[in-house]
């Protein structure tokens, strides 16, 4: 029987869904609602660069060309390579593009039929004869509608695009307030690199957050108007942000990415032995993480400027929250174009913005939030169903409900890959397509709901505890290889990938160790 499945989004996450999906000879359909594949590589800033050193980003069976020989490829040059990945494989005649879906819709049991499955979908399996999806998609060119039935649906629609997150303030206290012009970092990527430079020019600005999005707009403001009207950064809490990845010259990952490093960590469904001896090497992950705390002080002069954070840098890559510094960008707020200024709370004015507890705003004529995305939002709004849209996203107090990351159990023949972070995206988006692939090719099957919603929980407790105050919700943090432990035994895999019980235990996990043997 011919089984067809709908992949929603051509980023990163569509692309390797669609290969491995094709691998198993599913029938297949992509929707894209942009004009080409990318998804955040797409159209982004001037000054954009790979956050990942290179090797932790590479497909399996495409790697980088031996031109790029930067370790932190530019935007341009990534993009071309996922360009060049997709026109390889000849994966865009599947393609269907300015299709945006608006909605999907689940048909093959009441929302009391479903509560009472104790199995996914009722009976464990990722299709059923009777259950379907219907997707309402809009042809943005040609301004039409039309419905696509299918047995499968995989969401890779990403959580930093498209829906962008605006802190809420007190009524009059917004930005109606204020006389400027406020916008989001998002609409200022949208902006060609000329019309960005000339918007800003002469301009007074503030941005809005500590990431990278933040720090890269902050230094193009600081080289247009330079000292004369430096570029306010407004920041919540400090952040070890990295100058490299390097600490002291040794490689992050023999510190965060070996099987020796993850025995240094309580992890979601240790047993007692890995539980003690997580608690008795504690001393030497805290000393991992002031090894890299050291480094970064010294290398960014963090004392000069009072920007020592006040957490740990493991809670920080626990809760996937690093990003790298650009280069320069201390120099600069030495010199005088780009201004740091703490502000956890704050609210708009006529002039500007005003910090909370103080009296003088700060007066700018244009602020930019870079203050993330409703990931979130964007998943949740894309269901027909009340009943899906509630429980997509679980508690928000709690990390989102997906088993291994990309199937929540309440939601039947339904994947989600890509919402969940780690700190290589396109690795752990691989890993987990491969894993999808394997379920819908009937290789193993999902446990009982209960069991799913446990081992949920499980992770919860893991990132409450790793992450502390700066928990973020649906990351992985510093937990690939065991992560990746489990998907390798439910595909019936060697997890072990390395040669050698040295290999095994010190050397980093890269992508291709996990390359078919």
């Amino acid at each position: 029987m011919e089984r067809k499945v709908a992949i929603v989004g051509a980023g990163i996450s569509g692309l390797l869904a669609c290969k491995y999906t094709l691998s198993k000879g599913f029938t297949l359909v992509v929707f894209e609602a942009r004009s080409s594949i990318g998804g955040v590589w797409r159209k982004t800033l001037e000054t954009t660069k790979l956050q990942t050193p290179k090797p932790f980003y590479q497909f399996l069976d495409f790697p980088w060309p031996s031109s790029v020989k930067e370790e932190f490829p530019n935007q341009f040059q990534v993009l071309d390579y996922l360009q060049s990945y997709a026109h390889h494989f000849d994966w865009l005649r599947h393609l269907k593009f300015n299709s945006k879906v608006v909605r999907i819709e689940y048909e093959g049991g009441s929302d009391e039929e479903m509560q009472a499955w104790e199995m996914w979908g009722g009976n464990g399996e990722p299709f059923s004869c009777k259950g379907k999806w219907n997707l309402t998609v809009n042809d943005t060119q040609l301004l039409s509608t039309e419905v696509y039935q299918v047995d499968f649906v995989i969401l890779c629609v990403g959580r930093f695009t498209d829906v962008p997150n605006i802190p809420e303030f007190p009524p009059g206290k917004g930005p109606e307030a204020f006389h400027g012009k406020v916008l989001h970092s998002m609409e200022y990527s949208a902006m060609d690199f000329a019309s960005a430079a000339e918007f800003i020019k002469g301009k007074r600005i503030a941005v809005v957050g500590f990431q990278k999005h933040a720090l890269d707009i902050s230094m193009e403001c600081s080289a247009v108007n330079g000292e004369k009207n430096p570029c306010r950064v407004l920041y919540k809490t400090e952040h070890w942000n990295v100058p490299d990845y390097e600490p002291w010259g040794l490689p992050l990952a023999y510190l965060y990415f070996s099987r020796f490093s993850e025995l240094l960590l309580h992890k979601p469904g240790e047993g007692f032995f890995l539980s003690l001896l997580a608690t008795i090497l504690s001393p030497v992950r805290w000393g991992f993480s002031k090894w890299v705390e050291s480094h970064i002080r010294r290398k960014l002069s963090l004392e000069k400027f009072g920007m020592v954070p006040k957490h740990s840098f493991l809670k920080e890559i626990s809760a996937c929250l690093i990003s790298t510094v650009p280069e320069g960008f201390y120099d600069r707020v030495e010199k005088g174009s780009i201004v740091l200024k703490k502000a956890p709370k704050f609210s708009f004015c006529q002039k500007g913005i005003l910090v909370d507890g103080e009296n003088t705003p700060v007066e700018t004529d244009l602020v930019i939030m870079a203050t993330g995305f409703n990931g979130e939002k964007k998943l949740k709004d894309i269901f027909a169903s009340s009943n899906f849209q509630d429980c997509i996203l679980g508690s928000p107090t709690a990390s989102v409900p997906f088993y291994r990351e990309c199937i929540n159990p309440r939601i039947p023949q339904l994947a989600i890959i890509g919402f969940s972070e780690s700190i290589s995206n396109l690795y752990t988006s691989e890993m987990r397509c491969r894993w999808l692939a394997e379920l819908l090719d009937g290789t193993f099957k999902l446990p009982s709901i209960k069991e799913m919603e446990k081992d949920a929980e499980k992770w919860d407790k893991y990132m409450k505890q790793s992450s502390g105050v700066y928990y973020r919700r649906s990351c992985i943090g510093v937990l690939h290889i065991w992560y990746n432990d489990q998907l390798c035994k439910d595909m019936g895999w060697n997890p072990k990938r390395k040669k050698g019980f040295f290999a095994e235990l010190f050397e980093p996990y890269v992508p291709s160790d996990y390359c078919p043997s």
